[in-house]
């Protein structure tokens, strides 16, 4: 066993035993079916991010293709230091080809990454472990991920009240380099059968520096906040 296949064993082990000593909360209730998407249906979020100088834009989530085949996602987003697009591929609701799992990038999962495993239930819970296939993680590991499925919880947002069920959300990203440590993401996702998406996310991210003054220390990245603002489904 050489020293990459020691740090991706242990990695997993101790993502593991996090998410497995969390509890994700939330009232027992129905499982979520997949949804059913259509070409036009559309979600509006407000996405603040940062620390002291926090950001505001908005991110239009659109249905621009959907088949047997696949769905195709629309992500525009802007706001007065942003203006991005970009386009996701799921082979099925929840199972994601191409797209983003951190912030705004895109990536070639292998194998897909599942946002979501539908039907979601209370207390399942899902690991993986993914590589990006357009960018070379050597000699580090690639993307680790775990979600646990809580209950419901009535989530409150500018498009209205939910009823929403909890999930709990733990990563560690391919970005790892000689001078510093992967970043960790903890992220709480509230999934709204009634709208077919999430209508709040609270993602926090951090990283720690190998050595020097701040070796061992956390370096926070992310704390943002997405709730829906609107939205619309084709029927």
């Amino acid at each position: 066993m050489d020293s990459r296949q020691l740090r991706l064993i242990i990695a997993t082990a101790c993502l593991l035993l996090i998410a497995g000593c969390t509890s994700t909360g939330g009232t027992p209730g129905p499982a979520a079916a997949a949804p059913d998407y259509r070409v036009g249906d559309r979600w509006v979020y407000r996405v603040q991010d940062g620390f002291r100088n926090r950001i505001t834009w908005e991110e239009t989530h659109r249905i621009t293709a959907s088949s047997p085949q696949g769905i195709t996602l629309s992500v525009v987003a802007k706001g007065a230091t942003i203006d991005d697009q970009r386009t996701e591929t799921w082979s099925a609701p929840g199972v994601v080809v191409s797209g983003a799992v951190f912030d705004n990038e895109t990536r070639r999962f292998e194998p897909a990454l599942q946002r979501f495993r539908f039907p979601l239930t209370g207390g399942e819970r899902w690991s993986q472990h993914m590589r990006d296939l357009d960018y070379d993680a050597r000699p580090y590991a690639g993307i680790q991920r775990t979600v646990n499925v809580g209950g419901y919880e009535r989530i409150t947002t500018p498009a209205g009240t939910f009823d929403a069920i909890r999930l709990q959300v733990y990563m560690r990203l391919d970005d790892e380099t000689f001078w510093r440590w992967p970043t960790e993401c903890t992220y709480v996702l509230w999934y709204a059968p009634a709208v077919g998406m999430t209508v709040r996310e609270e993602k926090r991210a951090y990283y720690s520096e190998k050595g020097g003054l701040n070796g061992g220390g956390r370096l926070e990245t992310q704390r943002a906040t997405v709730e829906l603002v609107s939205f619309a489904r084709e029927r």
